[in-house]
């Protein structure tokens, strides 16, 4: 990448009222980032969803500057660029509408790895959450599967710490610049993972870890991975907020169960309730649900020959014979059944052995 390209890509970040969203589509109409600047006010304007305000910021945009400063930045810290239109730029990214155009990374770049489960939780992890992240990192180890979380204290740390401890490669994704590691304490945390995984931010040099960087951040954290699991959460929180992201993303969502009346199960035990997450014990479960299992012959659950079925899983096997496979969204506008009924009546019949739901919510015909 040439740094002409880079002020480009970096500069139309820079461009205030564009985002990820309208900036993508603005690449898109105009035939690429460069062409957006070189763009006249009249092709600009007939853009759909662009209105004159953002036009005028577009053609008025001096951002040159401040992206050279980012390069002369990128190049000290020895950083990698990655633009969503990359080949280097994470796969599942580019599926989500809001994935962000321009991502930094320094470290081992290994995120387009088979198997990606992104581990969250409460900052104030107690010691059954700490028992769950130990013994789970532990059952992954030799997986080859890649950790994403979000450098934070509590359930953050601890699966980063655990994956290092088990030769797991990991992710921290941060919602600040590459000139700060947020919290400090975690410096030597940060450094072990560039050496075993990476650090990654789609914030530029200067950026603070205020507020409203980390729900960004958990977009990323979702969307880099094939399933989200929440260790501990109390009824708040950052680890809710990436479990809805997940599930907008259609990626899996997993919790761990708690004590009804613990704090930072509160959560975990609301997720599971509303069919927003599954209910999983450990590295069993997860495999198990994602199809991660090894590469041993399977023994597949038998069908039974003579199998009752309600009214609402017969509309679901009549879909599926129709459909090859079906995705739980999908399958609730087909069969007009709410998406938790749906889920629920998916995994009863997966246990009278007649579909396999697949990693994506994607259900099949045994």
């Amino acid at each position: 990448m040439n740094d002409n390209d880079l002020i480009y890509k970096i500069g139309i970040s820079l461009i205030p009222g564009i985002g990820d969203i309208s900036g993508k589509k603005l690449i898109a109409y105009c035939g690429g980032v460069e062409a957006v600047f070189k763009e006249s006010r009249q092709a600009l304007m007939k853009i759909p969803g662009i209105k004159t305000q953002t036009v005028n910021k577009i053609l008025g945009a001096d951002v040159k500057r401040r992206a050279e400063k980012e390069i002369e930045f990128i190049k000290m810290k020895n950083l990698n660029c990655h633009f969503f239109l990359d080949k280097d730029y994470p796969e599942r990214l580019k599926h989500c509408i809001d994935g962000p155009m321009m991502i930094y990374s320094k470290g081992m770049i290994c995120w387009n790895t088979p198997r990606v489960l992104a581990i969250v939780g409460t900052r104030n992890i107690t010691h059954y959450g700490k028992d769950l992240c130990s013994k789970l990192l532990k059952d992954l180890k030799g997986s080859g599967t890649l950790i994403v979380s979000g450098l934070a204290y509590g359930v953050d740390t601890k699966a980063h710490k655990e994956s290092l401890k088990n030769d797991l490669k990991t992710i921290g994704v941060m919602a600040h610049g590459m000139d700060r590691i947020y919290p400090s304490e975690n410096r030597e945390l940060a450094m072990q993972m560039c050496e075993q995984g990476a650090l990654i931010t789609e914030f530029k040099s200067g950026s603070k870890p205020d507020r409203e960087n980390f729900p960004k951040r958990n977009r990323i954290v979702a969307g880099m991975s094939d399933a989200v699991l929440v260790v501990e959460s109390a009824g708040k929180g950052g680890a809710l907020i990436t479990a809805d992201i997940g599930n907008s993303y259609d990626r899996d969502v997993f919790a761990f169960p708690g004590n009804v009346n613990a704090t930072y199960s509160e959560g975990c035990n609301f997720l599971i309730k509303t069919h927003r997450a599954a209910l999983v014990q450990n590295a069993a479960d997860i495999n198990y649900l994602m199809g991660w299992e090894s590469e041993k012959p399977k023994v597949g659950i038998q069908k039974k020959l003579f199998v009752e079925l309600d009214e609402e899983e017969k509309i679901i096997i009549e879909v599926l014979k129709q459909h090859p496979e079906v995705g739980v969204d999908k399958m609730s506008l087909l069969t007009e059944l709410p998406t938790s009924k749906v889920s629920a009546k998916s995994m009863s019949l997966e246990f009278k052995g007649l579909i396999h739901c697949m990693p994506g919510k994607v259900l099949k015909l045994v």
